[in-house]
């Protein structure tokens, strides 16, 4: 992958990154996730990132850009398509549309990986012009989606949609505290 010859490790050290680390990229332009150990692609996922397109500022409804972390992770043990309010298992599977339509549902399902913005001022409290810029205070996660077949597309209303098999992938292959970088 060409963006990692050039990307600059030393910028993830100061956020306690070690030498051959698991990490995510996540390339908006390309609407791809990619699990990293160092500079080697272990895994890559299409995703959808927003509709509105990429943006830090709260009900932007953007997708926001720079490092992250997995400050939570949620839904252990829950089934494939397990629907999420506020964070918690309604009890509900959702319907897994496959076609590339929207449902009108927005439905958040069975994994989260809740991100964590670490760039003060960029996607961590506020900007310099006064403007709320927090990803996790924005609930921007990584999760499952009931609408598979618009993976791949920008649909989302800022967070990072994954089919429910690869959340539910990534979700077992990472601790909390891995570092994200949205690009």
């Amino acid at each position: 992958m060409e963006f990692l010859k050039k990307f600059d490790f030393e910028k993830l050290k100061n956020y306690g990154y070690k030498e051959n680390d698991l990490w995510v990229l996540v390339k908006v332009n390309e609407q791809k996730l990619y699990l990293l150990q160092g500079k080697k692609v272990l895994k890559e996922y299409a995703v959808s990132t927003a509709k509105n397109g990429v943006g830090n500022v709260e009900g932007s409804f953007c997708t926001p850009l720079g490092l992250h972390r997995i400050c939570e992770k949620i839904g252990k043990g829950l089934p494939l398509g397990a629907v999420l309010k506020g964070r918690k298992f309604t009890g509900e599977i959702a319907d897994i549309e496959k076609r590339p339509v929207s449902t009108g549902k927005d439905l958040i399902t069975t994994r989260i990986l809740w991100l964590e913005g670490l760039e003060e001022g960029k996607n961590r409290g506020y900007n310099e012009k006064g403007r709320f810029v927090d990803t996790k205070k924005r609930y921007i996660y990584i999760h499952g989606t009931n609408e598979e077949g618009l993976i791949g597309k920008p649909v989302s209303h800022g967070c990072i949609r994954m089919k429910n098999k690869d959340i539910l992938d990534l979700w077992e292959k990472i601790e909390k505290g891995i570092i994200v970088l949205i690009i």
